[in-house]
């Protein structure tokens, strides 16, 4: 191989410059070249989505359970005076809408059930916060209450009228000694299962205590406090159901038991479906809730 050199005085050669830019730029070129036609993008399992409305597969089993009640009715496997038609019960609805009762006694219910919810939310939240931020207050107030969260609170009826009297103040107390124990429970364990980690990363960004309750122990713990509200707004309804029967003169309650004396199960199967819709209205508020609240922690949502 020889290297031809050029003699003195005369001018070099032109030689083309090149950059680091056009020397990567082929194989830049050839990664950002144009797909095989023949290859298919993977779509991962969890972006893919029936094409079925949501809202209508949740609808479909409330729609074929209707449909075979229907038809038993029908066929006179169920007879009216063990289960009305669902036709029967619409039409006992209407009347009962009409002429205003079942309105009037929806509105004396939810008052109830307001205010046993605000008073069982307010003990079960408070007794909650004592016992899981400070250990003397979880030796003064968690053993009274573990026991007596193990009394049926129905059992405790008798008490309560002998106390209350026969107005709505047992009602109340009734429903509020049903919404504090799950509150109790799922706030005192949302707040005892934060993270060790995270307190010490707030104790490093010198956070002061009443800092990190705020900023750390109190957000950890709102899954729970909101999954006890879930709970709490269940067991009110059903406490609900039992305080209406008690010496009452009002309220979904009342009606069934007047349905009860008079054997009419359309109206009692009228009461059930109203207290089921109520209990489900609640149980979105709650969920809504969640969603607005907790946007900062991304969640599996099935797939």
């Amino acid at each position: 191989m020889s290297i031809s050199h050029a003699p003195p005085g005369s001018p070099a050669p032109d030689i083309p410059e090149t950059s680091p830019r056009d020397a990567v730029e082929p194989t830049t070129s050839a990664l950002t070249r144009a797909p095989d036609p023949g290859l298919e993008p993977i779509v991962p399992t969890s972006s893919r989505r029936t094409r079925v409305p949501r809202w209508l597969r949740r609808t479909t089993g409330p729609v074929l359970l209707l449909a075979l009640w229907q038809l038993l009715s029908s066929t006179g496997v169920l007879t009216a005076d063990v289960l009305a038609s669902p036709g029967r019960i619409a039409q006992v609805a209407g009347d009962l809408i009409a002429d205003g009762s079942l309105a009037s006694a929806m509105t004396t219910s939810l008052q109830r059930v307001a205010g046993g919810l605000l008073l069982g939310t307010l003990i079960g939240t408070g007794l909650a916060l004592v016992s899981g931020l400070f250990r003397v207050g979880e030796d003064v107030v968690d053993a009274p209450v573990q026991m007596l969260r193990t009394v049926p609170f129905v059992g405790l009826i008798p008490l309560f009228i002998i106390w209350f009297g026969i107005g709505e103040a047992p009602k109340i107390a009734i429903i509020t000694l049903g919404v504090t124990f799950p509150l109790y429970l799922n706030v005192y364990a949302g707040i005892r299962g934060v993270d060790a980690q995270l307190i010490e990363a707030g104790e490093s960004l010198g956070l002061s205590r009443w800092g990190l309750v705020r900023h750390v122990v109190l957000p950890g713990a709102l899954p729970g406090a909101l999954t006890g509200l879930r709970y709490s707004l269940g067991i009110a309804w059903l406490a609900l159901v039992f305080a209406e029967q008690v010496n009452a003169d009002s309220g979904i309650g009342f009606l069934m038991v007047q349905a009860r004396d008079f054997l009419r199960t359309d109206v009692i199967v009228v009461c059930l479906i109203v207290y089921a819709f109520l209990g489900l209205l609640a149980d979105f508020v709650v969920r809504s809730l969640e969603r607005l609240l907790l946007q900062w922690r991304p969640t599996f949502t099935g797939r």
